[in-house]
């Protein structure tokens, strides 16, 4: 039982510091992020067995993480406002351009951040050609870029030139 307590509390620790910590992916992760994490592990290994290593104690472990996760994910499914909480909501960090500066604080994202992700999904170079920049609750940032101007109304006049050279086509 006690190694159940042990694992139950590790979960919860781990949820709380996650969402304290801000959100980002692991294929954001710096190297020193990767080792830190790395090293975090072994010293929760140490804590949820502390001296015993048997097989059993490590599947009682693995396998009470596992069914916490299910829980938590079916309660999740069932509430939103628990899926807010553990999870988090998108937050809009640039808005027609604009780079609101209170939220990337708060998220600790950075405008290199931002526009990495706008030169890699969008083929964007600065920030006034980003409609939207959101911070998924996933970690990742979606970019909606601006309307090109050029682009407006495209569709409109291809469609009165098919019109125009269709009704030339027709025999009078």
């Amino acid at each position: 039982m006690d190694l159940v307590l042990r694992s139950i509390a590790i979960y919860v620790f781990f949820l709380v510091l996650v969402r304290l910590t801000g959100q980002r992916t692991l294929s954001e992760l710096s190297t020193f992020d990767f080792v830190l994490l790395l090293i975090v592990s072994e010293a929760v290994q140490n804590a949820l067995v502390n001296d015993d290593r048997s097989l059993v104690s490590g599947m009682i472990v693995v396998l009470t993480l596992v069914l916490l996760d299910l829980g938590l994910s079916l309660l999740k499914s069932r509430s939103g406002k628990l899926e807010n909480v553990a999870e988090g909501a998108p937050v809009v960090l640039v808005d027609h351009g604009r780079v609101l500066e209170d939220r990337l604080k708060n998220t600790l994202v950075t405008r290199d951040d931002i526009l990495q992700s706008a030169r890699e999904s969008q083929g964007l170079e600065r920030m006034e050609q980003i409609k939207y920049a959101v911070l998924e609750s996933s970690g990742g940032i979606s970019i909606i870029p601006s309307s090109r101007p050029e682009m407006e109304g495209l569709e409109q006049r291809i469609e009165e030139a098919v019109r125009r050279a269709l009704g030339r086509a027709r025999p009078e």
